[in-house]
């Protein structure tokens, strides 16, 4: 039987398992312990923040973040329209209101001069932004930043997807206020399901910390002044976390070459892959996407599917969700980036564990399907 070539798979280094069996031997099977004190100080050195709060869930985190920044009931939040529902979620949790903004093409991400705009058009000033790195790829951070600064609001960065990119030699997820990554099962790390919460800022590192936990008060009894939520990440799971960051480097070189190969391979076909990096930055390239016209994506998808390969059609914008649809929505153009990208994106295999013969497959296949509808 052939075996399936996933889209991102887990891609485990060995060295996870010394970890779990150091955990059962001392029985740390609890949502505190070693692991996780050490892993956070271990991703907080790699990405060189001073803070970090490692809990169970990007989502989690994001919405933690929200509420160390003061959002609640009826605030405004600036968020990307392409982008995974979980970005945009916590800003309901918390019953405030999402303004949804369009992405400029140079890096997919929350156009800075819609940004600018919003900013002068609503009639209320957001409490935050949250800007998505979306599959690795580096939004325009010294411009937001500093619009950001202007107008004083908090800056979180969702680097879910972004775990050791690089921008003018600071990772993302530090450039902000608060950065969140995402340990998910099918990220650059992974830790099954979990996240962790960066920032240079004691106060919020403090209160996230102090909520994650159900908001326990310091006293020799249960006191709770505020509302709290069982948000931290096990013991267990902080382990294989531990064991997966010591391969990260490697893994993020996996996936750059990956990229570099499909680029190679479609540059003489005149297909195009997502953008390449600017000028100071490094890429994750966590996922590889490539650009079809309308219709092909859905079509080559399924081709593939036929062959056992996994692909996936890039973000639904937000703005399309009908959760959502009642929401301001920025754009420049009639057709919105983010819609364009929707319609025309189609996510490559690109886990770290992917064989250059396996990849071979896939694009060979991707080209088969080219050459039979006639686009080569």
């Amino acid at each position: 039987m052939n075996k399936q070539i996933l889209l991102s798979p887990p891609d485990m280094s060995g060295q996870e398992l010394e970890y779990i069996k150091e955990t059962f031997r001392d029985n740390w099977i609890a949502p505190v312990g070693p692991n996780i004190d050490a892993f956070e100080e271990e991703l907080a050195d790699y990405v060189g923040v001073e803070y970090s709060v490692a809990v169970s869930s990007g989502t989690a985190g994001l919405h933690l973040a929200l509420i160390a920044a003061g959002v609640g009931a009826g605030d405004v939040v600036f968020c990307q329209s392409f982008t995974f529902a979980a970005s945009v979620n916590p800003i309901l949790y918390q019953k405030a209101i999402p303004v949804l903004i369009d992405s400029e093409e140079t890096s997919w991400n929350m156009s800075a001069e819609l940004l600018e705009e919003a900013l002068k058009k609503e009639k209320v000033k957001p409490k935050a932004v949250i800007v998505t790195h979306i599959y690795g790829q580096i939004a325009e951070l010294k411009r937001i930043k500093q619009l950001c600064e202007n107008y004083e609001v908090i800056l979180i960065e969702d680097a879910c997807e972004s775990l050791g990119s690089v921008y003018h030699s600071q990772h993302t997820g530090t450039i902000g206020d608060i950065g969140v990554y995402s340990f998910n099962g099918n990220k650059i790390i992974t830790t099954s399901g979990g996240g962790m919460v960066v920032t240079n800022n004691v106060f919020f590192a403090e209160k996230i910390r102090y909520l994650s936990t159900q908001a326990k008060s310091k006293a020799p009894f249960y006191l709770h002044e505020e509302i709290g939520y069982n948000y931290r990440l096990s013991n267990v799971l902080a382990g294989i976390g531990r064991g997966q960051l010591l391969s990260l480097d490697k893994k993020i070189e996996k996936r750059r070459e990956i990229y570099s190969r499909y680029s190679d391979a479609f540059e003489e076909a005149n297909i195009y892959l997502m953008p390449e990096e600017c000028p100071g930055t490094k890429v994750n390239r966590w996922l590889s996407v490539i650009l079809l016209p309308v219709g092909r994506p859905v079509q080559l998808m399924n081709f593939m599917k036929d062959r056992l390969i996994e692909s996936r059609l890039t973000w639904n914008p937000m703005h399309r969700q009908p959760f959502l649809k009642n929401y301001s929505f920025y754009k420049t153009n009639k057709v919105a980036v983010s819609d364009r990208l929707f319609l025309t994106g189609l996510c490559l295999p690109s886990g770290s564990s992917l064989s250059q013969t396996e990849q071979e497959k896939v694009i060979n296949t991707i080209k088969e399907f080219l050459i039979e509808e006639n686009d080569l």
